[in-house]
């Protein structure tokens, strides 16, 4: 009780903060930003929020849910301004769509595994679509503006829901898709058609993110840590270019690839 009471005292908090932020002689910033300007706030606040899990960083976690949730309230306070919906609306909403997308907590509906929960949580939402006079498809309500590994992995996840996918515990059909897939952007390529090879190379990144949701693992997380391990072992490289007074273009390619797999090295017995 004693948690719920300072929550309410720190939310009644954050909201007279935004009153006074938002009102006249609030700050400038923040009283000419809209919906459509808060778009890259609130996609930068959610991968840094990514970020600070990947590093299981519990006080940058905490932080970072502080700023997503600036950008929910910020939203919300904008809607309320333009009489459109108010922060007590969007919870009010979030608690009834809890409620009927969990019949098998809050009624008598009875469901096994979480996968059969992921079934059911779609059909529930293509009902209310249906209901709603929504697009009903498979892949509604999928944001276009996704990261493309992302996106593709819901697609995939959704397909897969409805049966069209390869069983579970046996990869080498999906091996198999990606050596073909390979095998058409090498075709791509040596036709010379840029759209052809870009077509192919599209097939290729599919093909891999449906591999890797298959082993339980997040493409994009997956790309991201590669992304890190590469600028890692990139600045190890920097840092002995720069000790060695010698410029960039006095290296060859194969003295870059040496100190590559001296850095490797290096990096490798850190962690082990």
């Amino acid at each position: 009780m004693e948690k719920i009471l300072h929550l309410n005292e720190q939310m009644g908090q954050l909201i007279k903060i935004m009153d006074r932020l938002r009102g006249p002689g609030g700050c400038p910033w923040d009283r000419e930003q809209t919906l459509e300007s808060l778009r890259p706030c609130i996609l930068e606040e959610a991968y840094e929020l990514i970020e600070a899990i990947e590093r299981d960083d519990s006080s940058s976690i905490s932080e970072e849910c502080g700023d997503l949730l600036l950008q929910v309230v910020f939203i919300t306070w904008i809607g309320m301004e333009e009489g459109r919906f108010d922060l007590a609306d969007v919870v009010r909403e979030l608690n009834e769509k809890l409620l009927r997308r969990h019949p098998h907590v809050f009624g008598e509906e009875k469901i096994g595994t979480s996968e059969d929960v992921k079934k059911n949580w779609d059909m529930i939402k293509q009902k209310e679509r249906r209901n709603w006079e929504r697009d009903s498809s498979l892949f509604a309500g999928i944001p276009p503006d996704l990261p493309a590994l992302v996106k593709s992995r819901q697609i995939q996840e959704r397909a897969a829901r409805v049966g069209f996918d390869w069983g579970e515990g046996n990869i080498e059909p999906i091996l198999d898709k990606i050596h073909e897939e390979i095998r058409e952007f090498s075709a791509a390529v040596a036709s010379d058609d840029a759209d052809h090879i870009e077509d192919e190379m599209g097939d290729m990144f599919f093909a891999l993110v449906n591999l890797a949701r298959h082993l339980k693992i997040e493409a994009e997380s997956s790309l991201q840590r590669a992304n890190r391990k590469f600028v890692e072992r990139f600045r190890f490289i920097e840092i002995h270019v720069e000790k060695s007074g010698r410029a960039w273009s006095d290296y060859s390619l194969e003295e870059l690839e040496v100190l590559w797999q001296s850095a490797k090295k290096a990096l490798y017995a850190k962690t082990v």
